[in-house]
């Protein structure tokens, strides 16, 4: 995640610390205060926020959908009694986050009974919906079970949304699942997933976000997986244009005194992007946005380190758009075991990235601050995980030392 309420715009938000070891705008030490909180000297000492997918079921019928999700519900889906042996596992772990997904979570019956037990456990869960199943009392429910945050996903404004989501009235069943959050104090943001369809409306997104009063929104970039295809991705030219908009509002939206956390996600060139922005805007400044970006690293400590991804079915996968990809199954092996097991090739390579990248990304003079970006979308066009990310959208000129 690049926070661009941070780094373009200076704000400071709760997530700083674990991004950039950063608390009040200042740089922390590097030690071992947030070690099992997501922040650490090296990938060996980081533990990944883990996405698990509970359920392959879903109400809607998203085009970019990663996992293919329907309304059928899995044979093999992990019980109960299962997920607590795996939250167990996760809580000794150290686990930073555990982010309930799916398909649609809301749909798995003992999702409140699950996010409990892990709330019990000393876990901080996280949910990831589409909203549209959230009335007063589901609102309620989430709140007082303990989510800490519960992202609602939408893909642009009305029917533009409807189109992506697949089924007519998504938008307006998730506005109001998102304004009962509200209603109740859940701490609440939208997901939006950059596409060539919605990202000329991103001005149109922003007025929604102010008028709304929504305090966070992530905005993703496409990854190719599931019903998501390259096809539909933004062309590098469009993914500048987007993230000048998308620095532009933040920066006004903050400067008129709206408190606005703002992220981009999945693609970390964003990060360099930004820096040479500044390097224009205010060089002292893009000083410290290098420093506080090159220790957070970028995609070095996502996939495979800082991110980890748990299929329906127990299957552990690198992140959650590399399900074709399995290192283990929790039925068989804790996940703690699992993840530090670098006796797979990828598991290995992923821990320490850096020396394998190829291509523009092994000469790349912001691979320190980038990592080489995600790995999976180099693996869906090229076979190699280790050629450049597709999605780099910065030119040679800017690359070159």
């Amino acid at each position: 995640m690049i926070n661009i309420s941070k780094i373009y715009a200076g704000h400071s938000t709760t997530g700083d610390p674990l991004r950039y070891g950063t608390s009040h705008g200042g740089a922390v030490s590097h030690s071992h205060h947030f070690k099992g909180h997501g922040v650490a000297k090296s990938a060996a000492e980081r533990r990944p926020v883990v996405v698990w997918n509970v359920s392959k079921r879903c109400n809607l019928k998203c085009i970019h959908c990663y996992t293919n999700s329907d309304y059928s519900l899995a044979p093999d889906e992990l019980s109960f009694a299962e997920g607590q042996r795996l939250i167990d596992d996760l809580a000794a772990f150290g686990v930073p986050a555990l982010l309930f997904s799916g398909g649609e979570p809301l749909m798995r019956p003992d999702l409140f009974e699950l996010a409990a037990y892990a709330v019990s456990k000393g876990l901080r869960p996280v949910l990831s919906t589409n909203g549209t199943l959230i009335d007063e009392r589901m609102a309620q429910r989430i709140k007082d079970t303990g989510f800490i945050y519960a992202g609602i996903s939408l893909d642009g404004i009305a029917e533009t949304n409807d189109h992506f989501r697949g089924v007519e009235g998504a938008f307006i069943n998730a506005m109001n699942g998102f304004r009962k959050c509200v209603a109740v104090g859940q701490r609440v943001g939208l997901r939006l997933t950059l596409t060539r369809q919605n990202v000329l409306d991103l001005d149109k997104i922003f007025d929604f976000l102010l008028e709304e009063k929504i305090p966070r929104a992530c905005f993703y970039h496409l990854v190719y997986s599931g019903r998501g295809k390259s096809e539909d991705d933004l062309t590098h030219e469009e993914s500048r244009l987007a993230l000048d908009t998308i620095c532009r509002r933040t920066r006004q939206a903050i400067e008129s005194g709206v408190d606005l956390d703002i992220l981009t996600v999945d693609n970390h060139v964003d990060g360099p992007y930004i820096y040479l922005k500044l390097l224009q805007e205010d060089p002292a400044r893009a000083e410290e946005v290098r420093k506080l970006l090159e220790w957070n690293g970028g995609g070095t400590y996502s996939t495979g380190v800082g991110i980890a991804d748990i299929d329906w079915s127990g299957n552990v996968h690198p992140d959650q758009f590399w399900q074709d990809k399995t290192f283990g199954n929790v039925r068989q092996r804790p996940f703690s075991e699992i993840w530090q097991d670098t006796s797979d090739p990828l598991m290995a390579g992923l821990k320490d990235r850096l020396p394998l990248l190829k291509g523009k990304c092994a000469t790349c003079r912001f691979r320190k601050m980038c990592g080489g970006s995600l790995r999976v979308r180099a693996f869906r066009v090229y076979d190699d995980p280790w050629m450049p990310d597709p999605a780099c959208y910065l030119s040679d000129a800017e690359i070159s030392s």
